[in-house]
């Protein structure tokens, strides 16, 4: 899966998936997915990442208390 990085435009492939749906994660591995050589995965904060259509995160991915 593949989102944008709202600080720079560039697209994150998401290495660990199942960090990105649990809400008490604020931190996702990944690596950004430009140039020709594969680079070093790293930690993206989920508040940072959006959709590449512009759109944000499901509040449910996010937010621990979305229920209240």
């Amino acid at each position: 899966m593949y989102l944008k990085d709202n600080s720079n435009g560039d697209m994150v492939e998401v290495l660990d998936t199942a960090a990105l749906f649990d809400p008490n994660q604020a931190s996702l591995q990944g690596r950004y997915h430009a140039g020709e050589e594969m680079p070093e995965a790293q930690s993206f904060a989920k508040a940072e990442l959006l959709f590449p259509s512009g759109e944000a995160l499901p509040r449910c991915w996010v937010d621990p208390g979305y229920r209240n």
